[in-house]
C-alpha cells in the first residue's frame, strides 16, 4: 500500500463530487500538489480552483499530469473514461476514494458515521462538537459545514471523524474506534441487489470496529441482536428505552431546547438552533459521542448552540421573519428523508400550508421506492415533482416520475418542469406557505432563481 509521505502529486478524477473534494483538501493542506478533473464547473469547483487546487472542465488526456504518485477516481465516471483509461493502462496507482482514507486513518483514532440517512448531518455535527470545543479532529464530511464552509478541517489532533459510506460496500476500508449506525433502510439496491443483502453489509462493518471501541445505533434497528461491539448503546428522538434521548424537549423561537439523557449522565437545557426534530435525534448521537470522549459538559452545549447545520439539510433559504414565506431546502432523496423532513417542518410550521417540490434522485431509486416515496409525499399539502435526476444512470424504460405520482393519494399533486416551476410558484405560496425543495440532484441549482420569484 502506498505510504502518505511517498506522495508529491495526487489526481482526482471527478474532483468536484463532495466526498472526492473533502481528500483533495486535505492533500492541498498537507502541501501535495493537487489537481483533477470534473465534467461541469461548480461552486466547490470553483472554491477549491480559488483554494489553489487546478481543475479542467473537458476530458482530455492531453490535459493530465503524468508525474502523480496517486490517481483517484469516484466509482460515478464512467469505466471507458479517457482519463481514468490512461492512468488505468500506464501503471499509475490508480485507487478509489475509500482506499485513500482507509490510508490516511490507519493510525488514527477514527469515529465512523453509517446509515442509509443523518449521516452527514451527524459527521458534520460530531466534527463540530470536536472543533469548537478545543479537542480537535480532522474531518472528511459528505456535506459543507455552514460554520466553516467546508466539508474539510485539519487538526494536530490525530483524530478523524469520517462520513461512512455504505455505496459499494467503501466503508469496510474504515477501523472506527467509535462507529455510529442511523439506519438501514434499503438503498442502493442497483449495488445490493436485496435488502437483506445491505443490511449484512452493515452488519460487516460493525466487525470493523476497534477491540473495546463503541458503537451507537439508532434504537430500534432491524438486525440489532447481530450488529457487533464490544460497548453498544442506542439513541431515539423520544423513545426511553434508548441509551440516549431527549426529555423536556420546546420549541423556543423556532430553536430547540432539551435535555439529553444518557444512562445516568444527564445534560440540561442544551440549545439547537437548526430546524427539524429529525436534527435533535442526529444531535443526541453527537453529544453521545462527545460524551464518550469525556469532552466537558459545558463545552458540548455551546458547541451545540454554535451549531449551524450543514448545507442543504433543513436549511433556510428564506428564514422565518425574513419574508411572508418560509422556504427551506433539504438533501432528502429516500423515502425516510422525506418523511423526516416533512415532519421536522410541521413540528415548526405545523399552521402553514406545506408545498414540497421533489426532484427523484436515479432510476433505480426511484423504481424500488416508489411506494415509499408516494407515502411520505402524501404528507404534504401540495407536491410538485420534477423529472429523475439520473447521475450516474441510463433510463429505464417505465421509470419516470409518474411512477411515483400514480402512487400518491394527495389530490394537489404535478409534474413540472423546472422551467415550468420557475413560472408557477408564485401561484402556489403565499404568506401561510411553507416551500421545501429537495433531493439529490441539481434542484438546489434553482434556489436563487426560486427565492427570487417568491420574494417579487
Amino acid at each position: 500500500m502506498i505510504q502518505l509521505n511517498d506522495i508529491k502529486a495526487v489526481y482526482f478524477v471527478g474532483i468536484g463530487g463532495i466526498g472526492m473534494s473533502a481528500l483533495a483538501r486535505f492533500f492541498n493542506e498537507k502541501g501535495v500538489k493537487v489537481s483533477g478533473y470534473d465534467k461541469t464547473v461548480t461552486p466547490l469547483t470553483s472554491q477549491l480552483e480559488a483554494e489553489g487546487i487546478a481543475i479542467h472542465y473537458s476530458e482530455e488526456v492531453e490535459l493530465i499530469p503524468k508525474d502523480v504518485q496517486l490517481v483517484v477516481y469516484t466509482p460515478a465516471i464512467p469505466k471507458e473514461h479517457k482519463e481514468y483509461q490512461y492512468y488505468l493502462q500506464n501503471g499509475y496507482s490508480v485507487v478509489k476514494r475509500s482506499d485513500v482514507l482507509q490510508i490516511i486513518t490507519q493510525s488514527s483514532l477514527n469515529i465512523c458515521v453509517a446509515g442509509t440517512h443523518g449521516k452527514t448531518t451527524i459527521s458534520t455535527m460530531t466534527g463540530h462538537l470536536l472543533r469548537h470545543s478545543g479537542y480537535g479532529c480532522n474531518a472528511f464530511l459528505g456535506g459543507i459545514a455552514v460554520n466553516y464552509n467546508s466539508n474539510f478541517w485539519a487538526s494536530d489532533n490525530n483524530v478523524c471523524v469520517v462520513e461512512a459510506d455504505e455505496y459499494d460496500r467503501s466503508f469496510h476500508k474504515l477501523s472506527p474506534d467509535v462507529a455510529v449506525i442511523t439506519a438501514m433502510d434499503p438503498d442502493h439496491l442497483d449495488i445490493y441487489g436485496t435488502a437483506e443483502a445491505m443490511e449484512e453489509a452493515f452488519i460487516e462493518f460493525t466487525r470493523k470496529i476497534k477491540p473495546g471501541g463503541w458503537l451507537i445505533s439508532k434504537h430500534g434497528l432491524k438486525r440489532y441482536s447481530d450488529l457487533v461491539a464490544d460497548n453498544h448503546i442506542t439513541y431515539h428522538l423520544n423513545n426511553t428505552n434508548g441509551t440516549v434521548h431527549a426529555t423536556n424537549l420546546k420549541v423556543q423561537n423556532g430553536s430547540y431546547v432539551f435535555d439529553v439523557v444518557f444512562g445516568d449522565w444527564l445534560l440540561k437545557d442544551v440549545l439547537l438552533n437548526v430546524g427539524g426534530l429529525h436534527n435533535v435525534e442526529n444531535a443526541l448521537a453527537a453529544i453521545a459521542v462527545a460524551h464518550i470522549l469525556k469532552i466537558d459538559d459545558e463545552k458540548i452545549k455551546a458547541a451545540v448552540a454554535a451549531f449551524k447545520g450543514v448545507k442543504r439539510r433543513f436549511e433556510y433559504v428564506i428564514a422565518p421573519g425574513e419574508g411572508e414565506v418560509v422556504f427551506v431546502d433539504d438533501y432528502a432523496h429516500h423515502p425516510e428523508e422525506l418523511r423526516a423532513l416533512i415532519t421536522g417542518a410541521r413540528s415548526l410550521f405545523g399552521d402553514k400550508k406545506l408545498v414540497l417540490v421533489f426532484q427523484p434522485h436515479l432510476f433505480t431509486r426511484t423504481r424500488d421506492l416508489a411506494d415509499g416515496f408516494a407515502a411520505s409525499l402524501d404528507m404534504a399539502d401540495e407536491v410538485i415533482l420534477l423529472p429523475i435526476y439520473p447521475a450516474r444512470e441510463l433510463p429505464i424504460e417505465g421509470v419516470t416520475s409518474e411512477l411515483i405520482l400514480n402512487k400518491m393519494k394527495l389530490e394537489k399533486k404535478a409534474i413540472l418542469t423546472k422551467e415550468e416551476l420557475l413560472n408557477s410558484v408564485k401561484l402556489k405560496v403565499d404568506a401561510n406557505s411553507v416551500f421545501v425543495t429537495a433531493g439529490a440532484g441539481d434542484i438546489d441549482a434553482l434556489l436563487q432563481e426560486l427565492k427570487k420569484t417568491i420574494e417579487a
